[in-house]
């Protein structure tokens, strides 16, 4: 077994993943493909990602020299290659021989053969069969001076329910729980007369059956994103016999369902897969939407990534497919740059002729030809990574997070109430994270595991659910000078989903200085408002005073050491502590008891970055759509400037001497626009 080696690379990666699996009956393509990618300064592709059909086309008939000529002429051509396992589609043969290795879905029905992703992890015949292909890839290829980074499989997602699994699921579920009275007590099985006698007799959650045991559901999401693991976990085993090289897996936008932070201590580095709707909503909700996901990615790893795929053009599978406008090719590939990733690349490098992603961009579409708007902007992109190679391998510093945790919002979303037309977490975080960003602040996306020693501000909007030791790691954050930001719904269920008995949030009451006593749900109509508090116990901030809209939940607290800040200004709790401070230790413990509006969360912000020490390297407050971030190493600073608004703005220089980069500090910073400076 090898040692496996640090993911290094003396360039920023620019390239895609490509398929010439497709073409091999048409050579001349294959030539042309050669020329086009080296012209455009392409220097590494994805191969493999789906090509166990031509690389196995039978079962133990291997055809490998094909890929062996590929990745022979890419190297020689200076273009290195990203190996995939080809394990996210299996070949028709496989599941017309094996079927169990076909998935079952919730209702207990077996799948047929076809799209991606359909097969058990669990299936002992699957997993055999996939470490066959892969040792054979391994033992091929694995020290090729030309290949630099295992894929594992691609994008993950789905589940199975077939007997295979539920077996798996109860076997997980007695290393969880031990006994099966354990099981009971976590799950709340008296509800309902729901109580089981045997680990045997559970099953996981069905429409035909159970779905309203909270417990099941996340215990079965739990066991879901364990299963996805130990696959990758197997995989990345199987190609370490033969070849060092780090493994990484693509992971998706907002996507729920496996805990990407679980999935992530199987890899060496993290790579994800992004596709903006551009042109659907205002550039600058996009951009800010679409840099809090690179931040998640970063931050699951704490070091740089990949943009594993990106469209140089227009998708084919959004509702409407729109164009890229000239310019922003280029500003996605730099945000992802200016984020802390090492690689830019694209789905696809050459256009398919037929199937479900024949309209779908790519490099290089069907006429084929060098003379394209989308090459010829490739090639810009290019240029311009050549000139930022300076920031390869420097890190991203963070002193300040937001709690973004899956198995909370596993457990929120599946809790029934106080909302079940939408919770809106996602907009709270995102409104507290674009408070964070106009100020030119770096911001790390966390979960309840992650260590808290390196922030001076930590954000935790509605974590609903607090496993065990999280309201004491934010105790203690707190107690030793950190500035903490809670809000609504917080610290009221464990983590089996069970409702916390005593005063919530859970193990914050002394923290915040506060308990909660209800909450009100308001219809997507209704408003209320936050106004200056009045009294006595009340402290006057006045860069928060109101008035600001609030809507969708206002929980009501009853304050004992805190002071309010802001009150409700409607409805029968008007005049309620909607927004609080309270002194803990060497710290303070903000608490924000509504859903207010963006205006809020700017000013909130701006007063949180101050008293815990936090500037931004620009100074102050940056105009709507202007993004600044911040990478540095060993010896330098690098700054990224980039306008996402919808006009040219002059930048004034940060303090300190500096020298760009990339782009030109003397003239207004266009749209689409993308400065980058180094420190002398």
């Amino acid at each position: 077994m090898y040692k496996v080696r640090e993911f290094e690379t003396k360039q920023l990666l620019h390239g895609g993943d490509y398929n010439p699996e497709q073409w091999l009956s048409m050579p001349e393509i294959l030539d042309k493909d050669i020329e086009l990618l080296t012209g455009a300064g392409i220097n590494v592709v994805s191969l493999g990602i789906f090509a166990w059909a031509e690389l196995e086309p039978e079962e133990g008939v291997f055809n490998l020299d094909w890929m062996e000529k590929i990745i022979n002429r890419l190297w020689k051509n200076g273009i290195r290659t990203i190996l995939a396992t080809p394990s996210g589609a299996r070949p028709k043969w496989l599941a017309d021989k094996y079927p169990e290795v076909l998935r079952v879905s919730p209702d207990r029905r077996r799948m047929l053969f076809g799209a991606r992703h359909n097969h058990c992890l669990t299936s002992p015949v699957y997993r055999e069969k996939v470490a066959r292909i892969d040792r054979e890839l391994a033992k091929r290829f694995g020290s090729h001076p030309g290949v630099i980074l295992w894929h594992i499989s691609n994008e993950f997602s789905g589940e199975c329910h077939c007997p295979l699994c539920q077996d798996a699921f109860r076997s997980w579920l007695k290393d969880r729980y031990t006994t099966i009275d354990n099981l009971n007590a976590a799950w709340y099985t008296k509800f309902w007369s729901h109580s089981y006698q045997s680990f045997e007799q559970v099953e996981s959650p069905s429409p035909l059956g159970e779905i309203a045991l909270h417990g099941l559901n996340l215990d079965w999401k739990r066991f879901v994103s364990e299963q996805t693991a130990s696959f990758i976990a197997a995989e990345r085993e199987v190609v370490r016999e033969y070849s060092d090289l780090p493994v990484t897996v693509n992971l998706m936008y907002y996507f729920t369902q496996l805990n990407y932070a679980r999935l992530a201590r199987e890899i060496d580095i993290v790579s994800w897969d992004t596709y903006p709707a551009w042109n659907k909503w205002p550039l600058v909700e996009t951009a800010e939407d679409n840099g809090f996901w690179h931040d998640v990615m970063r931050s699951l790893l704490k070091k740089p990534y990949i943009q594993m795929e990106s469209c140089p053009s227009a998708t084919n599978w959004q509702g409407v497919s729109k164009l890229k406008k000239p310019g922003l090719l280029m500003a996605q590939g730099l945000q992802a740059i200016a984020h802390g990733a090492d690689a830019d690349l694209y789905f696809q490098i050459r256009q398919s002729r037929g199937s479900s992603e024949k309209f779908h961009g790519a490099v290089i579409d069907h006429y084929g030809g060098a003379d394209t708007r989308v090459l010829s902007e490739v090639s810009e992109v290019s240029e311009a990574l050549k000139k930022l190679t300076p920031v390869v391998g420097s890190r991203t510093k963070a002193g300040a997070a937001i709690l973004f945790d899956w198995e909370n919002i596993w457990a929120m979303e599946d809790a029934q109430g106080p909302r079940n037309d939408d919770l809106h977490w996602k907009d709270l975080t995102l409104k507290i994270y674009h408070g964070l960003c106009r100020l030119g602040l770096n911001v790390d996306v966390i979960g309840e595991d992650a260590d808290l020693s390196d922030y001076s501000l930590v954000a935790v909007p509605m974590a609903y659910q607090f496993r065990e030791g999280f309201a004491e790691k934010l105790a203690s954050f707190t107690a030793q000078g950190g500035i903490l930001l809670t809000t609504f719904w917080s610290g009221v269920a464990d983590g089996t989903d069970l409702c916390y008995l005593g005063p919530r949030p859970h193990g914050l009451v002394d923290v915040l200085g506060l308990r909660s006593e209800e909450i009100d749900g308001l219809y997507d109509w209704e408003e209320n408002e936050l106004v200056r508090a009045q009294g006595e116990d009340t402290l006057n901030i006045e860069s928060l005073r109101g008035p600001y809209t609030c809507k969708y939940l206002c929980e009501l607290p009853r304050l004992s050491t805190a002071k309010a800040v802001l009150s409700y200004g409607r409805d029968f709790y008007a005049g309620k502590a909607a927004v609080t401070r309270n002194t803990y230790g060497e710290g303070s413990a903000w608490y924000v008891a509504a859903h207010a509006g963006q205006e809020f969360f700017d000013d909130l912000m701006e007063y949180l970055a101050a008293e815990a020490g936090l500037q931004g390297p620009m100074g102050g407050s940056l105009p709507a759509g202007i993004q600044v971030t911040e990478r540095t190493d060993a010896e330098h600073r690098y700054i990224f400037i980039q306008n996402f608004s919808e006009t040219a703005w002059t930048v004034e220089m940060p303090a300190g001497e500096w020298k760009p980069l990339y782009g030109n500090p003397d003239e207004p910073l266009p749209v689409y626009g993308t400065l980058v400076l180094e420190s002398i």
